[in-house]
């Protein structure tokens, strides 16, 4: 069931055309559609679907480079943050071309469904990123995927010489920083989640192993 309070905390949140929000409601109607068969977010989610998961994607969006062409997101899933940046990237930066990375493919076909029920220019690749070839991204994104030290790989693989890499993160992420540290060099920026108090978005460039 929506909860039309957390929907509308969305909206006081992002200015977001009507287009936009037709598309925004449609992917909600169809992950929760899907969800119980392929598990696609925890159930327990699904009341703030629109905080949780929907607003916790469109902050990435801020944080992206003017000049960003190529946006990566490994480890889609449902769909977070890729799919949610492709859907008000659209009309907020058409020139963003976004890829959703997604080995499962019962997941893929999710995202596909919505990419075109939503007629989002998004492309799913249905691959690993450990395997998938270097895909030269502007940003690079993934959520919930893995440690920071198991992620710098993937985005040394996949990132574009000046690119960087959005990885949104909770409470532990300073532990996280400094057990990467004991094998990468990296720059890190963090900025302050919108949704989670103890949770920020490591913005990462400069990655190499040491």
């Amino acid at each position: 069931m929506v909860d039309e309070a957390d929907r509308e905390a969305f909206l006081a949140a992002r200015n977001v055309s009507r287009e936009t929000l037709q598309r925004l409601d449609t992917y909600a109607m169809l992950l929760r559609k899907w969800n119980p068969a392929i598990n696609l977010v925890s159930r327990t989610t699904l009341a703030d679907l629109w905080s949780r998961h929907f607003l916790d994607s469109a902050q990435l969006l801020d944080r992206t480079p003017n000049s960003a062409s190529n946006w990566v997101d490994l480890g889609s899933g449902g769909g977070f943050p890729g799919l949610i940046v492709a859907i008000l990237a659209a009309e907020a930066a058409p020139h963003l071309r976004v890829t959703l990375v997604e080995s499962d493919a019962r997941k893929a076909a999710f995202l596909l469904r919505v990419a075109q029920a939503t007629e989002t220019p998004a492309e799913v690749k249905i691959a690993r990123a450990e395997t998938l070839a270097p895909q030269s991204a502007d940003v690079l994104s993934a959520r919930a995927l893995a440690p920071l030290d198991r992620l710098l790989p993937l985005a040394q693989r996949h990132l574009a010489e000046d690119g960087i890499a959005l990885f949104p993160k909770g409470a532990g992420h300073a532990e996280e920083i400094d057990a990467a540290l004991a094998s990468w060099a990296f720059r890190v920026q963090k900025h302050p989640s919108i949704t989670d108090p103890s949770g920020v978005i490591l913005e990462i460039g400069g990655i190499a192993r040491v």
